[in-house]
């Protein structure tokens, strides 16, 4: 019989991601790998890590550098226009001279297609870069994927601002069956059963549009696309072709608030969920 094509997609979802940090520690520790691995968001950040074949590396990221006024502070939204300074994140941290340095060779290196889904702001259409984007030390693809509207301001490459892939393509279920992935392993940071709400969108979405009308009306309509292709995600579970992991709390974590003891209850969550991984990629 022949090797089913395999994949990964992580939606990311601000400190609610540590999740999937569980779930791919314990795929290193296991020696699971994937053909193609998609990162939305936070999720990109996830896998790069993961295909650096850095354990434990994210864990670190959310539970101490994210504590810092430097990486996510009122202080920066106030004095940069940005929650999160991902130059911070990616820079200071990641880069080769860093305090925590993303082994990119070793990125470069690994065999697996990457993915990372970003949102261009001036039309709101769907950008899928891809491995070719990334740079020793140029990691702007995951600082756009991550730069979440209104508490972050557009993310600047080659003069076009970006905003979350989340935005755009949240769960990209169907862009990975379009490239013939018969597993897939859905990540994602709220419970599987979970619908998600336009009413949190409305107001960043007024907000986006005063700029960005077309980014605007997509983020206005984010719930929608969540819902329909988790739905789909659901449809194909059922046929054996995705396997979903999901936490079944939030352990008191959003997208931008969290504590020490909700982060490592998630993260326990994740790297049990990901006990089901071995066993679904060889069926």
């Amino acid at each position: 019989m022949a090797r089913k094509r395999t994949a990964v997609i992580d939606v990311g979802g601000g400190y609610r991601s540590i999740f999937g940090a569980g779930v791919f520690d314990r795929c290193m520790e296991q020696g699971i790998t994937f053909d193609h691995c998609y990162g939305v968001s936070a999720g990109s950040a996830n896998l790069a890590s993961f295909l650096s074949g850095q354990l434990r590396r994210c864990y670190r990221f959310y539970t101490v550098y994210s504590s810092r006024k430097e990486y996510a502070s009122v202080s920066n939204f106030l004095t940069k226009h940005t929650f999160v300074d991902l130059d911070y994140v990616y820079g200071k941290l990641s880069a080769h001279d860093g305090e925590c340095p993303l082994d990119y060779q070793a990125l470069k290196a690994n065999p697996a297609l990457f993915t990372v889904v970003a949102c261009k702001a001036t039309d709101g259409s769907t950008v899928y870069f891809d491995k070719s984007d990334l740079a020793q030390d140029n990691y702007d693809i995951l600082k756009a994927s991550s730069t979440v509207p209104v508490a972050n301001k557009p993310y600047m490459i080659d003069g076009v601002p970006y905003l979350d892939g989340g935005i755009a393509d949240p769960v990209p279920v169907r862009k990975a069956m379009d490239e013939g992935y018969e597993r897939i392993v859905l990540v994602l940071t709220r419970q599987r059963d979970i619908l998600r709400e336009q009413k949190k969108d409305v107001l960043p979405a007024r907000i986006l549009a005063r700029t960005y009308p077309a980014a605007g009306e997509r983020l206005m309509e984010r719930y929608r696309t969540y819902n329909d292709e988790v739905a789909l995600a659901k449809q194909a579970e059922k046929k054996g072709q995705v396997l979903i992991l999901a936490p079944d709390s939030l352990c008191g974590l959003t997208t931008l608030s969290k504590s020490l003891k909700g982060l490592n209850a998630m993260y326990d969550k994740g790297y049990r969920a990901a006990e089901a991984i071995a066993d679904f990629l060889e069926s």
